[in-house]
């Protein structure tokens, strides 16, 4: 296919094709160019040899094509159709028929863009049971997918450092660009620490028959939920890729979801694989494997700022960079306690809840605590003074010790905390700041603030909307008279957030402050 611009040209004319569609879209990777027809989708792999992929010459495309064609049967048998010839007879190119085949392609049924995970997400539109039913697929694939000694031997220490060897070395041009030097230090040191203190296990892993032809290349951009669950275009052009322990493989896509800010539904897919799949020391590889995937999206990422045929290159680097940055807090996997602070109004709980999903960690709330334990359902208003009612100060005094109570207990199973209320009082904070060291974790203090044109309108509206807070302009005016200053933490501990600004750069900030390198 030396003669690529030619023939991507011809293959955007709707009579080469034997159903004459109306209308082709071209997308493309580094690796292919796929032309969307409507009913079906032609895959024609680039003539490019990557280092890890070789597609130069015609037999070696015709190979991969049906390498591809037979391996994704495996998961998705009534999307992928066949390999169609690519044919040219007296200077007229088509699909099919007689003539000299200058070209493949891998036919597909061409599935509802729509209906993708990564399309879904960014909708909101993923639930807790589409989640838990691709775990259950995967577990079902990996259970029935093929091992054997030479496929294994891909599970032990050394062949998983050849693999994060080779990232190190292909993205040593990028630094300065698409990763800090900070960044691709910290997760050097952090991989090959724990690729080495943990050989054991990994020899483990490989004599239990863990290390199978798994898909390699499971993210959510490869999930459609059209006709059940269709997972497609696994990795077909280096077995090495596809050849891994099989908690590599369900990292990658919770890896996935922590990237869409998503960390909840990211513990759903890996609590429920690891329920079916009874594989109880899989959790101790999530973590690695996971920086280890987001290092290798980001390197993909890379590459693409140097393909010729694609423009998209500053959104390239944001990938790359993201996926880095994703990356580099898998390094930093200490247990956190946040708290937020601020006048009601200021957005405190959008964020918290905002952060939660975005690195999976759990949020007590005081407004919930605190009409629990007076029996009041959350949707009921109790609009009492200021510090009278459930809002006096022996009431809110049991409120902030159940909540204490409640993140000590989740601090001491591994999980990380957010303490949602205005912790208006120092001596609470400082009371979240001793809980946070005598369970050796970090603790941070969120917060909020709000020019008050704008904390009305948001207090007026919500009363209209209907919340579980009680708050309201006049609470407002009285917690502003009533509220101890922050100055009893360092900077590195206290992160002030404007959040008038939009809700995904409040959490990018948040995110640079918690997990900025040391």
């Amino acid at each position: 296919m030396t003669e690529s611009p030619a023939l991507v040209h011809a293959l955007l004319q709707p009579g080469i094709y034997p159903h004459h569609p109306r209308k082709i879209e071209l997308t493309q990777t580094q690796m292919s160019f796929v032309f969307l027809t409507g009913d079906y989708a032609y895959k024609v792999k680039k003539p490019v040899n990557l280092g890890y992929l070789d597609y130069t010459t015609l037999e070696k495309r015709r190979f991969f094509c049906q390498q591809e064609l037979e391996l994704n049967r495996r998961l998705s048998p009534d999307v992928y159709l066949g390999v169609e010839p690519i044919v040219k007879r007296d200077g007229q190119i088509s699909i099919g028929g007689e003539g000299e085949v200058i070209e493949y392609a891998v036919k597909m049924k061409q599935l509802p863009r729509e209906r993708t995970m990564d399309r879904l997400l960014v909708q909101n539109q993923v639930t807790r049971e589409m989640v838990t039913a691709v775990a259950q697929k995967v577990a079902d694939f990996h259970q029935k997918a093929r091992t054997n000694p030479d496929i294994s031997a891909f599970g032990k220490l050394e062949a998983i450092l050849v693999n994060t060897e080779e990232n190190f070395t292909q993205t040593e041009k990028y630094i300065g660009t698409a990763i800090t030097p900070q960044q691709y230090h910290s997760i050097k040191a952090y991989t090959d620490s724990f690729a080495n203190e943990n050989e054991s296990l990994f020899d483990k892993r490989v004599k239990e028959g863990r290390i199978r032809d798994c898909h390699g290349d499971l993210h959510a951009a490869h999930i459609c939920f059209s006709e059940g669950i269709q997972i497609f275009d696994c990795i077909e052009f280096n077995d090495r890729f596809r050849y891994s322990d099989v908690a590599n493989e369900v990292a990658f896509l919770a890896m996935d979801l922590d990237h869409y800010q998503r960390a909840d539904l990211s513990q759903i897919f890996l609590d429920a694989y690891t329920g079916f799949s009874h594989d109880a020391e899989m959790p101790k590889l999530f973590n690695f494997y996971k920086c280890y995937r987001a290092y290798v999206r980001g390197k993909v990422a890379c590459f693409m700022l140097d393909d010729p045929y694609i423009k998209e290159k500053n959104a390239a680097l944001t990938a790359a960079q993201t996926y880095f940055d994703l990356a580099h807090r898998y390094t930093r996997g200490k247990q956190m306690l946040l708290i937020t602070a601020g006048l009601v109004g200021t957005g405190k709980s959008t964020m918290a809840e905002s952060l939660s999903r975005s690195l999976g960690m759990t949020v007590i709330s005081s407004d919930v605590t605190r009409k629990n334990l007076a029996s009041i359902p959350l949707n009921e208003h109790r609009f009492a003074p200021f510090k009278n009612g459930i809002y006096s100060p022996g009431f809110t005094q049991k409120t902030y010790d159940t909540m204490f109570a409640q993140a000590k207990k989740l601090l001491a199973q591994g999980q990380s905390v957010i303490l949602d209320a205005s912790f208006k009082k120092r001596d609470y904070r400082l009371q979240a700041k001793k809980l946070a060291d005598e369970a050796k974790v970090d603790f941070a203090i969120l917060e909020c603030t709000l020019d008050e044109s704008n904390v009305k309108k948001r207090l007026e509206q919500r009363l209209k909307e209907g919340s579980v807070s009680d708050g309201r302009w006049e609470i407002y005016q009285s917690q502003k008279k009533d509220f101890d200053k922050i100055d009893e933490f360092p900077p590195e501990n206290h992160v002030v957030l404007d959040t008038s600004q939009p809700i995904g750069i409040i959490i990018r900030k948040v995110l640079e402050r918690l997990f900025e390198v040391s």
